[in-house]
């Protein structure tokens, strides 16, 4: 083989460290690449330069996760060295995988033309399993069952393998699914049957040609790709190391395999990634080569060194330190909020003082979260000072369905001639109304001009359709009787339990799902909020703020008019942390730092799960180029009540020297680090913190009782001052522990105050 002189210009582009990873193309090796340092630059140069060190190009496999970026990959390369580019075995493991089984699968019994199922194709077949089965389908759950199906195979477990094992069994007899095993391998013997593969086979099939070796094949393989090249090589899981080892390791000796990634960045551990890959390669290829990526050409040095405090907590990694010499650049900026919905507000005027001081545009700002639920109040915020925004790979909150599904709810039960709101829920969930009976309701209203509820009485049913018609008019008018008597909240938890919404998502037991419900349980949250809303705004009319559920669906429709708004185009970006990496903005906000938000609470009773928590912050705040501001909320509604929580873990990890604050934020014996904190400023030499108070030793009392001077404590706020009060018995209270803004305006027909005496 040629050896290429280091004088190649696409070389002179490369730091030493860069360079040394791109021409070592010889055995294994392992580049650990740090945020913003260059790592894709690092495997399209690497092609480039075995293609021009004489490497036929349909010997080298680049693996990626996304088509995207194999695609960008391709095109970079055939900038420098033309058409040879696109013969490069570049693509995701799928894809390139099912490239193969189109010529292989004869082999192990499938036709090459197989056909590859879809989710729905493989929902389909399961649910049809299920019914051969005489099971239950809302024990069975199709979305569980195939989650729990795809998961066995991720992990190399057979059917035989399945029933053998005592844990898998027994977690199967909690869920009431006992048959799970069965329904594994009907499942499998359809597919087989059929000549069908589904995503996970494209991975459990390429793994049997491979480990069962039909006629030599694992060797073919293993010699036509002699290079083999990983892209984010922390986010694959248990088969795909299996197969890469399958292909790379020829007659014992170990292939030229070049894996990148950073373990720092392992978040995907719900979907089967696991870190243990990454920091094992060392064992299982040990003459590896390792080059770390510790230049960060992305963010200024505040940053960089939060990142690197912040991730030392983590006990299993591999240790680097990441630097920049963008030595100028801001501290990092903490805010509180007293609440959820005051965390929102400082946000939106933060972003606005940014754009004026900096000139920034709305495209280079970002809000990260930790739960897709929280963009409710941000949104809400944002919408009030104007400020355009897009929810990257989502739905704006009041556009996701099963919002619009509870909401659709409530429309119906305050008014029942909203046709549009009992189209989407007649049948939802599904309860024998079929598609035919809306037609014809629709249909007969429009003959006789009157809504389509008033039609319910007249239109001919089976007696089936009958009774499941008679039940969903006893649900809306049990919500509308509910509405009567009790606040908005009240009435929507009647909604949403009534509704059978909550059980169905229940029932499928998936991550989906739980999103689901988590943005369901944000909307009650919300409505909540809007029930126990005691603060006039600066401006509000009083007449406005009836808390009635009538008012709150109008406030809804009146801002969710502006998601049909897709004219503008420098639009703010609001996403979670785990949809973010990869991204990079000029100014993120990671908001919610919270004990049980972020690191979530399913957590805390897990190290491993605590340090991919810790992982996931570290990706937020590294999204980060110049300007970095982390928040959290003192107190939040979650479940229809006030809950307080302490400030997150992660904020007493970054150094005092990157922080720039006057918050005090107290450590907590429970989560203890060994760093001394000291790094925050207290706002007076005697706080008083709104924390103390709990919701359940917090009393309130009449309204009628609030007289001014008086000391008050408000549950969200502290304690206070009563300044004054007006004819409208709105009061003006000076609050103690609020730095921005102490001066609120409490309405005292809604306000919970408890007086103080001394």
């Amino acid at each position: 083989m040629q050896e290429m002189k280091l004088t190649e210009s696409y070389l002179n582009e490369l730091n030493d460290v860069q360079k040394e990873a791109v021409t070592t193309i010889n055995g294994p090796v392992m580049v650990i690449a740090g945020p913003g340092s260059g790592k894709t630059r690092v495997l399209t140069y690497r092609i480039v330069h075995l293609l021009k060190s004489q490497i036929p190009p349909w010997q080298i496999l680049a693996l990626t996760f996304t088509n995207k970026a194999a695609r960008e990959m391709k095109d970079r390369i055939e900038k420098l060295v033309g058409q040879d580019a696109y013969k490069v075995w570049a693509g995701t493991f799928h894809s390139i995988f099912a490239r193969i089984l189109r010529v292989e699968a004869h082999r192990i019994g499938f036709p090459n033309d197989f056909s590859i199922y879809d989710t729905d194709d493989s929902k389909s077949l399961i649910k049809e399993i299920i019914k051969s089965m005489n099971l239950d389908p809302k024990v069975y759950n199709v979305g569980a069952i195939r989650s729990r199906i795809s998961s066995a195979k991720s992990n190399l477990i057979t059917p035989k393998m399945y029933v053998a094992n005592n844990e898998l069994i027994e977690q199967d007899k909690m869920n009431r699914r006992p048959m799970t095993y069965k329904i594994y391998e009907k499942y499998l013997e359809r597919c087989q049957r059929a000549g069908a593969m589904d995503f996970d086979d494209l991975l459990l099939q390429m793994f049997r040609l491979l480990y069962q070796n039909p006629d030599n094949i694992r060797e073919k393989y293993q010699q036509q790709f002699k290079y083999l090249m990983v892209d984010e090589f922390q986010d694959t899981n248990f088969l795909q190391y299996e197969i890469l080892k399958l292909l790379s390791i020829y007659n014992g000796s170990q292939n030229n395999i070049c894996i990148v990634g950073d373990d720092a960045q392992s978040i995907y551990s719900f979907r089967g990634a696991t870190i243990e890959n990454i920091l094992q390669f060392a064992n299982d290829f040990p003459e590896v080569k390792t080059y770390k990526l510790e230049q960060n050409y992305r963010s200024t040095q505040h940053i960089v060194q939060a990142a690197n405090d912040v991730i030392t907590f983590n006990k299993k990694q591999i240790k680097k330190e990441i630097w920049t010499d963008r030595l100028s650049g801001n501290k990092i900026k903490l805010i509180k909020g007293m609440s959820d919905t005051e965390e929102g507000r400082m946000i939106a005027n933060a972003i606005i003082e940014q754009k004026n001081r900096y000139s920034l545009s709305n495209s280079e700002i970002a809000i990260l979260y930790r739960t897709n639920a929280q963009s409710r109040v941000f949104e809400e915020h944002l919408r009030r000072q104007n400020i355009a925004y897009r929810i990257y790979g989502g739905l704006s909150f009041y556009q996701r369905k099963e919002v619009k599904d509870v909401l659709a709810y409530l429309r119906l039960a305050v008014n029942t001639k909203d046709d549009e709101a009992l189209k989407r829920v007649i049948n939802y969930p599904k309860r024998g109304i079929g598609q035919g009976t809306t037609n014809n309701l629709t249909k007969l209203a429009d003959d006789n001009g009157i809504s389509m509820w008033e039609c319910l009485a007249q239109i001919q049913l089976s007696p089936r359709a009958k009774t499941s018609m008679g039940k969903f008019v006893g649900i809306i008018k049990e919500i509308q009787k509910k509405a009567v008597t009790e606040d908005a909240y009240k009435t929507a938890l009647l909604a949403v339990k009534k509704s059978g919404i909550i059980d169905l998502f229940k029932s499928e037991n998936s991550l989906e799902a739980q999103n689901r419900i988590e943005n369901i349980n944000a909307l009650l949250d919300g409505i909540q909020e809007f029930v126990e809303d005691d603060v006039l705004d600066e401006g509000e009319d009083i007449n406005k703020q009836e808390r009635s559920l009538s008012n709150f669906l109008q406030t809804i429709s009146l801002m969710t008019d502006q998601d049909n708004d897709n004219d503008q185009v420098d639009t703010l970006t609001l996403l979670s942390v785990h949809s973010a990496k990869g991204l990079e903005f000029k100014s993120v906000f990671v908001v919610g730092l919270e004990e049980n938000l972020f690191p979530s609470y399913m957590s805390l009773s897990s190290p491993e799960q605590l340090d991919e928590e810790r992982r996931l912050f570290y990706v937020a705040i590294t999204r980060a180029e110049e300007i970095l501001t982390l928040s959290y909320a003192n107190s939040r509604y979650q479940y229809g009540q006030m809950k307080f929580n302490d400030p997150s873990r992660f904020l007493e990890e970054i150094s005092d020297d990157n922080i720039e604050s006057s918050i005090t934020i107290k450590k907590k014996p429970e989560f203890a680090t060994p760093k001394i904190l000291g790094k925050f400023k207290p706002l007076s030499s005697n706080p008083t913190t709104p924390l103390a108070v709990g919701a359940n030793n917090f009393q309130a009392n009449p309204s009628n009782d609030i007289k001014i001077g008086q000391n008050v404590l408000h549950l969200k706020f502290g304690k206070g001052f009563v300044k004054s009060i007006d004819e409208r018995r709105v009061a003006t209270i000076v609050f103690e522990n609020i730095a921005e803004n102490p001066e609120k305006r409490i309405m005292l027909n809604y306000a919970r105050l408890q007086i103080l005496h001394d």
